[in-house]
This record gives C-alpha cells, structure tokens and sequence, in this order.
C-alpha cells in the first residue's frame, strides 16, 4: 500500500506538478487501478479529468474517455500533451478528424502509445471502431459527462443509452467509473442502472461552490445591463450564455462595440471557427465568450470570473453546470442571471411538440427553475436541496443576492398545517400547483374534476394571497417537510417530519418571495430607451431653448430639429460627444451630425458646471440598427413601389407601414415619397400642409387637422405630408 501511495504521489508530482490531490480524488483513483467500478459526483472545478487522467497514466494499455463534447476532447487533450506527455499520449477520435487523421489516431493506439483516447458516443457506436477497440488492450472506460444517460437529465443523449452494450461488445470484465458534475438521486439511479453498476463504489462530494455569488434580476433592458457589468469587470474572463444564435451575436456584437473583446460561440459556426475562439478565450486574447446554452462550452478554464445567464437555462443541472465554470480555481466567481416569464413562455412552447411524457419531465424540471428564479430563500440552499444536499446554516454569508437583501418573514404555522393536511387529506396524489389552485378557491378543470371545489379548504387561503402559499410550499419543500416523488411527476409526499408537523404543529416563519417585478421585451429591438434617471428639467429648458434659437437661425420649426422625447432622453444620459449622442432614441447619425455639436458641447459644459455623475449606461453603445424591415422599406421606396404593395409583402398594415416610415425619417433617413405623395394629394393640398408646418410649433396631426379642417383633408394626408415635411427640411 504505501509503494502504491508513493507511486501515486510521483506520477501527480512528475506528470501534473502537483503536490497534493483534491478533495477524494486520492481514493478514486486508488479505486479505479484495483479495477473496480467507479461512481464520482463532483462538481465543476473539483478535479474529475484528473480521477481518470492519472490512472490511464498508471496502467497497462488505453483507457477509453466517453464525452459528448469536441471542444472538451480537444481542450483536454492540448493540456495533456502541454503537460509533457508526447503528442501521441493522447487523441480524440470524433467527426472533426479526416481519414488521414483517423489512420494515425490508429496507429498510436495499436502501437501502444496512446494513454488516453477520447470518443464521442456517436463514433463510439459505429462497428467499425468496436472492431478496432476490441484489438487494443482496454484499461477502463471513462463515461464522462455521465448525466446525458438520463432522461431527468439536462442534456439527454440518446447515444448514451447504448455505451453499456457496446462495452460489452469491445471486451469483458472492462471496468467503469462514471463521472458527472450534476446529478439529481433520481439521475444518479438511471446513471448506475443504465450501465450495469450499482455495485459500484459511489464517490459523492458537496455540490457547494462557496466561492461563487448568485444572482436573478428581473430582466429589463438587459444587454445594457450586461455590457455595464462587464465594463465594470474590464479585463477579467467572463462567458455569457443566450437561448438562441441570434441573441449571442447581437451581444457579442454590443460589447465589442463598447472596447469588450469579445467572439460569439455557437453550433452554427463552423468547427475550426470554434476551435479558434476557445483558444483565443484560453489564451486570453478574447475576455468574453458568448455562447448559447444549446451548445456547452467544455471550456477548461480556471479563472472565469463570471458566468452570465442572458436568458434562464431549461433546468437547474443546466444553470449548475454552466455557473459551475465559474472560479474554478477557488478565487472570485459570480454568477449573474436575468429572469422573465416570457422567455420561460418560450421554452415551454419549445416543448409543446415533444411527447407527453417528455413534455411532462420538462414541465417538472422548468419549474424548479422558476421557483429557483422566484424564491427569496437563499439560492445555495435551493441548489444544494436540488441536488440531495441539505445546507443547514443560516444563510451563505452573503454570497447570494437573496442573503443580501432584506427579507419580508411571515408567521407560517397556521398556513403550514393547512396545507400538510390538504397534502394528506387529498391521498398525497398531486403536485403543489393543485394544493395551492384549492387554497386560493380556483375552479379550474383538474380542481373540479377531482371535486376539490366543494371540500372546506377550497378559497380557504384568498386572504392571504398566492405569493405567500408560493412561497411557502417552496419552503415546506426545502425543509423537509414535503418531498416530491420525481417519478410521479412531481406530485408532494409527506416526510416523516410533514407527518409529526400535522399532529404536533409549532411555530414557524418563513422567508415571503420578492416580486421580480415587469420585464421587457428584450426581442423588441425597437422598444423606447431606458432613461437613465429622474429628468433633469434645468437642462430640459436649456435645451429647448438652444433649439429654438437654432430653428429661428435655420428657418425651421423646433420639431424638425430634434423632438421633445429625443431631448428629454439627452437629460437622463448627458451625451457628451456625437457617438454618444446617436445612441439616443431618434437621433440617427445625420441628425447627430447635422445638428449635435452645439447640443453636446451645452450638455458637456452642464456636467463639468454642476458635477454630474454621468449614468455608466450612457456610454453604452448599441449597434446600429440593422432591422431587416427597415432595409426593405427603404430599398422599397428607392425602387419607387407603392406603400401599400409594400405594406402587404410584409404583412402590415397601411397605417403600420406609416408608422414605420416616419420612424426611419425621424432617425435622420431621407427618402423620396413624392412618387406617392403625387398620386394621392393634390398639390394644391401639398402646398398648404407643406406651409402649415413650416410655422407650426409642434408637429401635431390633430392641431393641424384642427387648424386645416377635417372636412378638407385627411389624418392620412397630413401623416403623409409630415413624414415629407421632416424629409426634406430635417435630413
């Protein structure tokens, strides 16, 4: 035993340069070169590639590493290989290889060279590599990434499934360690039943990364609040995870437009592409990676600093896993997350096409998500109960927002009993959904079917309102009280705890949720800017008297020169400079151009005078806007095509085009109508509103309708005429 200590001990220091291992891993590897089957359950950053990695090292012939990700076999066989180990210690055999590539992948292994050879499962299955394995001395088969075995998994693989059996096919007796870094025990089972291990030695560490702050917000015009956050953390590695492709380029693109060096990171770039971006992002010649949750990382970093959740990942494991990449290396990591209903919308509808019974697990597992997203209750605590773990302190020391805030506690002995009993009253045979529809009296089709409607209990919990029966199932869960049986679909258990509750009740407080608040829309490119304070109505004046003086020095109206919402977005920003000064809602470049200079140098002179601290969020740029609508329109109207021919092509409607025209003009764009202005105005009629305008004070439709007569002309004619009038005069 103690030869086999020290030899450990040498091969860590001689081949890793370590002088001590992490947490278990001594005893994992111990347990893997006796040749017995091995279960590890160890979060990101606690060291798992090294519980394979090493005993390969160690043993006789080629250890097969299962995993489901390309960027992952490449990063880990680079730092194998930078290690000191020869380029043929270790491969990859997967689809980015050529023929040429596979040949001399072959050749090592067989020569005995090779260590360690990484597979996808979808190679791994094809029988042309059984064949090939099964001419190789075999020393273990690593399944990493584990949890793709399980349906309750977050990123189920069909593939996976099939591992046992091919196994089987390459050689007998080939022992298995199974690694996954989150694993709920309803996952762990499928794990070990799935590939014939559950005499296996189980190594299971704390899923708790004390080094990392959680944090939800509400999401509201969130990709200025994510480039604010990531000026703020000028120079540190950060990765930022969207739901779709085009949300991860237009991040990537806004934050490299604000000096972030940043690259996007998704399945439809192309192979090489990818692999570049990870070693840039490994090299540290980008800070932010950009990527979408589809598609994982299998980023090798120690040192990201924060991980960004743009939208709310489909289940926990997911947002574990991907906040995971976090401070691997024990220094600071946060974790930042942006929550909205209706990206929550989406992702149901994302599953409305699947089969019921995978749209029934989804369901179950999207709404731990929202009552992670929801509760105030301490987010570690949430996440390690996920996982099987209860975290008995207090509080985390306030490394999560919830522990940070203050809290609204409400006394919860008399709802507790109530609620336990409906639980035990109606045969412990649905979720909390339902126990919380009967308490707040609503009759909805499963309440009525089951006739719960006409028990006493029904509306008995009205007064007290649904956020506080939300709050407290959730908490009734995450304190034993309840558990939910994962294999019924959620539906609540009493625990031995709930049971003793009922018949002994005692006093209880829990924590009430927060509300999140209203979201955006963050789809909406064309929503109206957020201003970034109280209205300065001191400046508000100033500027509309520079205006006025400009309008009189130019002969135009003031309207033509910037509108009063433009101007009352100048005095939450205080734009300082042209660029800045584009970024406000209807000043395109012309118009920023055209007319700025003086209005920028004011308000520059009004923030040095009066010592305003300038909103961070001013100095964030937005690209500019690349609305494929926009671009059609205008081509449209260059090519002198009616609007409403225009209109319908898009699915619009008349009054929806005009709209959409006198935004463009209103920007700074200048078009050319009159091909359709002289069709349906007379010129005598042009004449006449063209010379309303040039003296009106504001650019009223209704004051000129007044002032024209409602008999003679039309809101149409008029829209049409301002659209021309600003046109010409403005742009």
């Amino acid at each position: 035993m103690i030869e086999t200590k020290r030899s450990l001990f040498d091969n860590l220091q001689n081949f890793f340069g370590f002088d001590n291992f992490k947490g278990e891993q001594e005893a994992i590897i111990t347990n893997i070169l006796a040749g017995n089957d091995t279960f590890v359950i160890m979060p990101t950053g606690g060291g798992k590639s090294m519980c394979y990695q090493l005993p390969a090292l160690m043993s006789d012939g080629t250890a097969i590493v299962i995993s489901p990700l390309i960027a992952l076999m490449k990063n880990q066989v680079d730092q194998l290989r930078a290690f000191g180990g020869s380029d043929s210690i270790a491969h990859f055999l997967n689809s980015s290889l050529t023929k040429a590539d596979i040949a001399r992948v072959k050749e090592d292994v067989l020569g005995g060279k090779t260590k360690l050879l990484y597979v996808a499962p979808e190679s791994l299955t094809k029988q042309e590599n059984i064949d090939f394995l099964r001419l190789n001395q075999v020393s273990f088969v690593a399944v990493d990434e584990a949890h793709c075995i399980s349906e309750w998994g977050h990123d189920f693989r069909p593939e996976y499934r099939k591992i046992r059996q091919v196994i089987s096919n390459i050689g007998d007796d080939i022992p298995i360690i199974a690694l996954t870094a989150t694993a709920t025990p309803k996952v762990q089972q499928d794990i070990q039943k799935n590939l014939q291990m559950n005499n296996a030695t189980v190594f299971k560490s704390s899923f708790n990364r004390s080094n990392l702050f959680y944090e939800v917000k509400a999401k509201r015009n969130v990709i200025k609040e994510i480039v604010k956050f990531v000026k703020q953390n000028q120079g540190k590695s950060g990765i930022i995870y969207c739901l779709s492709r085009k949300k991860v380029e237009e991040v990537a693109e806004a934050l490299n437009l604000n000096g972030v060096k940043a690259l996007p990171y998704h399945a439809g770039l192309d192979s090489k592409v990818r692999a570049d971006t990870q070693d840039k992002f490994l090299m540290e010649d980008v800070d932010v990676i950009v990527a979408t949750i589809a598609f994982g990382m299998g980023i090798d970093k120690p040192d990201v600093r924060y991980v960004i959740h743009h939208d709310m990942p489909k289940s926990m494991e997911g947002y574990y896993q991907e906040t995971g990449r976090s401070g691997r290396d024990g220094g600071e990591g946060v974790c930042l997350a942006f929550y909205s209903e209706k990206d929550i919308d989406k992702l149901q509808k994302f599953m409305k096409d699947k089969p019921v019974s995978e749209r029934e697990i989804g369901t179950q597992i999207l709404k731990e998500v929202i009552d992670y997203a929801e509760s105030a209750v301490c987010r570690r605590k949430q996440l390690l109960h996920y996982f099987g773990e209860n975290f008995n302190e207090v509080g985390c020391n306030n490394m999560c927002d919830n522990c940070c805030a203050h809290k609204e506690h409400f006394d919860g002995e008399e709802q507790l009993h109530k609620a336990l009993s409906l639980v035990r009253k109606t045969g412990e045979k649905f979720d909390d959904e339902h126990i919380i529809s009967v308490l707040m009296g609503k009759d909805n089709p499963q309440v009525h079917n089951y006739e719960h409607h006409l028990m006493p209990e029904f509306g008995s919990g009205i007064a007290d309102g649904e956020n506080l029966w939300k709050s407290l199932m959730r908490q009734a869960l995450l304190n034993n009280y309840l558990s939910k049986d994962i294999d019924q679909y959620g539906l609540l258990r009493l625990t031995k705890t709930g049971n003793n509750f009922i018949d002994n009740p005692h006093s209880i407080r829990f924590v009430l949720n927060r509300p999140m608040g209203t979201t955006d829309d963050d789809e909406s490119e064309e929503g109206p800017k957020q201003g970034g304070g109280a209205l300065d109505t001191a400046l508000l004046q100033m500027l509309k008297d520079l205006r006025k003086k400009i309008a009189k020095q130019k002969g135009l109206p003031p309207f033509v020169i910037f509108q009063d919402p433009s101007l009352e977005e100048m005095c939450t920003h205080y734009p300082i400079n042209t660029e800045e000064l584009k970024q406000i809602s209807g000043v395109g470049a012309g118009k920023a151009t055209k007319f700025g200079p003086p209005f920028v140098d004011l308000i520059k002179k009004y923030v040095e005078d009066n010592e305003i601290d300038r909103p961070i969020d001013m100095v964030i740029k937005s690209a500019a806007n690349k609305s494929a609508l926009k671009v059609y329109i205008i081509q449209n109207i260059d090519r002198h095509l009616n609007l409403e021919d225009i209109a319908a092509s898009k699915g619009l409607t008349y009054e929806e085009i005009l709209r959409e025209v006198e935004s463009i003009v209103n920007s700074g764009t200048k078009l050319n109508l009159n091909y359709f202005i002289d069709e349906v105005i007379d010129e005598d009629k042009q004449e006449e509103v063209y010379d309303y305008f040039r003296t009106a004070e504001i650019d009223s439709i209704d004051d000129a309708l007044v002032e024209l007569g409602t008999d003679d002309y039309t809101r149409e004619e008029v829209q049409l005429m301002r659209i021309k009038f600003m046109s010409e005069m403005g742009n």
